[in-house]
């Protein structure tokens, strides 16, 4: 199992009073699986993903992510354990405006302290597996929305995290483009070492998933898992 989380609450202060967002999860992502984790907004998705990313603290329970219990960890502690583990796309690309597609890619790998030319040219083959050969060079200004986000997955996959999160990657593509996306997400992403966690709000691409966690005021509600032709034998399980 990749992610193990057991009884995990966070709750926000606002001007108008504390607000439980996370109210007692109980989660797993399996090795080798796309889990999509799905639900109404405001149910505690993108929380959720953030606390196994290690972006949020001060939650409670447990969080284990490939054997590092997240939720104890300090922050010095934090910053290998993203390196080492962790891919997170977000739903805004978040690409540098002065820097070509395939250096946007290389700058994991340069700050993790690999040599810039090496690292370039890793950006530029992981882009033209990802169909990118004639937009290398490029700015992001003169990208599409799809483009950009392809850009945006081989940054976050060029330095091989063991865990992918993905933050609604497909809210702001046609459905052709999401599914390519989805696609590159399921072939690249998912190893026998490797697992992707993906919120969406999009149905049209729940059947990429294996498993498909819902979840509702704060609480996981179901788990289903997604019958395919390799996995005919599979059943529905429910979360309790």
């Amino acid at each position: 199992m990749s992610v193990n989380c057991k009884n995990v609450k966070m709750s926000f202060k606002t001007a108008a009073g504390t607000v439980s967002v996370l109210k007692g999860v109980d989660f797993e992502a399996p090795i080798g699986k796309l889990t999509m984790l799905v639900g109404p907004s405001g149910c505690g998705k993108t929380t959720l993903i953030s606390l196994i990313a290690g972006l949020l603290r001060g939650a409670s329970g447990t969080m284990e992510v490939f054997g590092n219990e997240v939720l104890t960890m300090s922050a010095s502690m934090l910053v290998p354990y993203r390196l080492k583990n962790i891919g997170f796309i977000f739903q805004q690309y978040n690409l540098l405006a002065g820097l070509t597609a395939s250096e946007n890619v290389a700058v994991p790998l340069v700050a993790s302290g690999t040599g810039w030319p090496v690292a370039l040219e890793k950006g530029r083959i992981l882009l033209g597996k990802l169909g990118m050969n004639a937009h290398i060079d490029k700015l992001p200004s003169q990208l599409s929305g799809g483009q950009q986000q392809r850009v945006a997955i081989a940054r976050t996959l060029i330095h091989e995290p063991r865990l992918l999160l993905c933050d609604k990657p497909t809210a702001a593509l046609d459905g052709q483009s999401g599914k390519v996306v989805m696609n590159l997400l399921k072939e690249l992403a998912v190893a026998d070492d490797r697992a992707a966690i993906v919120v969406s709000h999009d149905p049209r691409v729940y059947s990429f998933a294996d498993r498909v966690v819902h979840m509702e005021d704060g609480l996981v509600a179901k788990v289903e898992s997604i019958v395919t032709p390799s996995s005919a034998d599979s059943t529905n399980d429910t979360a309790h």
